[in-house]
Parts: C-alpha cells; sequence; structure tokens
C-alpha cells in the first residue's frame, strides 16, 4: 500500500466557527488552483467538468497542484465517476490518496454503490485516508441510513451535490428543510457537511443560516456561467466576498 502522501495534520473539523461554510472551488488545473487559491477559497476541489459530475483528473495534474499549494491550501479530488465496482473504487482512492490531497472524493451514483461499495471505503480509511462520500440530490436515496453507513465505514465527511448538471441545481431538487436535516443529521454524528451542486451566489444568503462545513462551487466561477470555461478571477472575488458578509451576519444573529 502506497499513502505515503497523507497529510492528517491538514483537516478540517465538523462543527469548528473558524471553518463554518467555507468556500470549496472546483478547478482543473494548476492555474484556475492558484486563482481559487489567492482568491479566497478554503477547499480547492480537483475535478474534469467535461467528464461527469466527478469527472477526475489525471494522478499528474493531482499532484502537481498538491506539490505547488501543499503548504498553503486544503485541497480534494474526486475519483471519477465510477461505476459499482469494489476494486476499481479503492484502486483509484489509493491512487488519488497517494498524491498527498488532503480528502478524497468518491461519488455515490447508485444503490449499489451505498451498498456494495461504501462499506468498503473502511479498508483505507482506517489507514488514514480521508474519504468524503457525495450524495446526489438528484438520485433517490435513503438519506439518514446513508449517513449513516458513512459513518460506519469511517468516512470522514458526506456531502450532497447533484449528479445531472442539466436537470436543475441542488435548491431545485431538494427542499430547504430536507438540506437542514441532511446537514444536522450528519454533524450529529461529527461528519463533516458540503453543500453543492450548481449553486448560485444568489444562493449563498440561503444556504448560510444551515451552517454546513463548505459550500461547493463551479459554475459560479466560471466565465460566462459555463461549467468547462476557465475560472473567472472576479467571480470567485464575489463568491468569496458574500461568504464572508453571510458568514458574519450568522455569527452575530
Amino acid at each position: 500500500m502506497g499513502l505515503a502522501h497523507a497529510k492528517s495534520n491538514r483537516t478540517l473539523t465538523s462543527r469548528e466557527p473558524n471553518n463554518m461554510s467555507g468556500f470549496l472551488a472546483s478547478v482543473n488545473n494548476l492555474q484556475d488552483a492558484i486563482i481559487v487559491s489567492q482568491n479566497g477559497a478554503d477547499i480547492i476541489d480537483l475535478k474534469e467538468p467535461s467528464q461527469g459530475a466527478l469527472g477526475g483528473l489525471s494522478t499528474h495534474t493531482i499532484q502537481t497542484v498538491v506539490d505547488h499549494l501543499w503548504e498553503t491550501s486544503v485541497v480534494s479530488a474526486t475519483v471519477g465517476d465510477l461505476e459499482a465496482d469494489i476494486t476499481l473504487i479503492l484502486d483509484r482512492i489509493e491512487a488519488v490518496a497517494d498524491t498527498g490531497v488532503d480528502y478524497v472524493k468518491v461519488g455515490m451514483f447508485s444503490q449499489r454503490h451505498i451498498e456494495h461499495c461504501l462499506p468498503s471505503f473502511a479498508y483505507h480509511a482506517r489507514r488514514g485516508v480521508k474519504i468524503i462520500a457525495v450524495l446526489f440530490a438528484d438520485l433517490e436515496f435513503d438519506m439518514l441510513a446513508t449517513i449513516h453507513a458513512c459513518k460506519q465505514a469511517r468516512l470522514c465527511g458526506v456531502m450532497l451535490d447533484t449528479a445531472g448538471k442539466k436537470s436543475g441545481s441542488l435548491r431545485q431538487h431538494r427542499s430547504l428543510e430536507e438540506l437542514i436535516q441532511f446537514v444536522s443529521s450528519a454533524q450529529q454524528l461529527g461528519l463533516l457537511t458540503g453543500l453543492a451542486g450548481s449553486l448560485r451566489a444568489q444562493d449563498i444568503a440561503t444556504l448560510m443560516p444551515l451552517e454546513a462545513d463548505y459550500l461547493g462551487f463551479r459554475t459560479a466561477l466560471c466565465r460566462d456561467q459555463v461549467r468547462t470555461a476557465a475560472i473567472s478571477e472576479c467571480a470567485v472575488k464575489d463568491i468569496r466576498s458574500r461568504i464572508q458578509r453571510d458568514l458574519s451576519h450568522v455569527q452575530h444573529a
């Protein structure tokens, strides 16, 4: 087993006030990673938007970003849109973890992923790999049962995203009450929580009071709001300022 680059001292802890509703920015290259890092992103999330909801980057690209930014930035990376094959997923988790990322994100695209593959993630979790399960608001699953399964598998967090980027945003698929339940249920178990899924700048004021550990953005950060386009520095600054402003409102409420 590899996992030589695991950085156990570089973690976010659920419910730490200073990390409340941090800013996760998804990018697919070093240039954009530097832009979001320099403009206030709390987590640099590496994925390839042209390859699906959680499209995976090459380990070389991931390693390049980690090597440049590990001293200043928390970095996560997806394993890709993988089928429910335990061996395939475990091998990819190991490969991504060996680049030195702080978190490895794995998508639960089907009930088979949840029932057949998820329990096996404990194999890597016990060895210090910090795995975040990505659940999908536009797919059917038992929310509470799946969150508990993530805890049993020793995962460090759960994220609620959307699988079909043309089928609507997180807010279109889940009510505010469902999002509150997701965040509170996971945090009660000590899991990190993230909300994403075609979030817009206007969604920040609504979602900040839920106190998820982070909010994830991709399309809202891109030029002309095109998900596969390059990152816009102005858009990154706008999201950062909105999160900071609404974070202050939540903390003083």
